[in-house]
Formats: structure tokens, C-alpha cells, sequence
């Protein structure tokens, strides 16, 4: 009987797990779903949980674990990559230059990196629509250029 009940509480918990709120910090996943708190210690447990048990993944190809997926079909390296260097790429875009930049760029294959580059930094606010931007719309924003 307790193994049932468990089991059915498991289900549930994964279940809801699907319509679960992605954390602005940590990105989405497992950890930033069952771990509801906020402040700097939750938000490591978060992250290590989200990258570390491949749920993080799993949500971004899915568009489960409070993922969005995005519009644009693209590589899931890609989009596992946008996801967790947001901020970074939005200090960089914004620049014109940096290393994740540098990587995205590598990452979509463009053939014209410099006039790529210089591309999203002329259109960073077509990217960025809002400081709470998420990956699934950058990477739409991204693929309308």
C-alpha cells in the first residue's frame, strides 16, 4: 500500500511538473520546480539540480519543466546553450563581442560571422523585448533577422 501511495504521489508531482513555472535565475527544470524558494543557496540547489540531472534537457527539448520551447527548430546545443549563458549573451550582444557570443555564433553555423554579429547588436532590442526575456524568444527574435 505504501508503495503505492508513493508511486501515485510521484506521478503527481511529475505530472504537475509539466505546467510548472520556469525560475528567472536558474532557467527551467526539476530543481527550480520542486526547490520554491528563493535567495542564493536555494538558487545553486536549483541550477546544480537543473544540470546535473539532465532535466534542464529534457524540459528545453520538450517544452516541459516550465520550458519553453522554441519556434525555430534549431540544434538542442543551441538552445541548451542560449538558456544558460542568458545573461551573458545579452551583456555581449549588446557589446558586439564576447566569448558566448563568439560561441552562439559558432554554434548557428553562420557563415557571415562579423556582419551576424553586428546584426544582433544593431537589433539588440527586437531580441531583448523585455528584461524578463526567455531563450524560446530570443531564439524567435534571433531567427527573424
Amino acid at each position: 500500500m505504501k508503495k503505492i501511495a508513493l508511486s501515485v504521489a510521484l506521478a503527481g508531482a511529475l505530472v504537475s511538473g509539466v505546467f510548472a513555472e520556469a525560475n528567472k535565475q536558474t532557467g527551467c527544470g526539476l530543481g527550480s520546480y520542486l526547490i520554491d524558494q528563493e535567495g542564493l543557496v536555494w538558487y545553486v540547489l536549483q541550477y546544480t539540480t537543473n544540470n546535473s540531472s539532465g532535466t534542464q534537457t529534457f524540459g528545453i527539448s520538450s517544452g516541459t519543466l516550465g520550458c519553453k520551447e522554441a519556434k525555430l527548430v534549431m540544434d538542442s546545443r543551441v538552445q541548451e546553450f542560449v538558456a544558460s549563458n542568458m545573461d551573458a549573451l545579452s551583456k555581449e550582444i549588446a557589446q558586439g563581442k564576447g566569448e558566448s557570443l563568439d560561441t552562439l555564433v559558432e554554434l548557428l553555423n553562420v557563415a557571415d560571422k562579423k556582419a551576424f554579429k553586428v546584426a544582433l547588436q544593431e537589433n539588440y532590442n527586437k531580441l531583448y523585448t523585455s528584461k524578463d526575456a526567455e531563450m524560446a524568444d530570443v531564439l524567435d527574435n534571433v531567427a527573424q533577422l
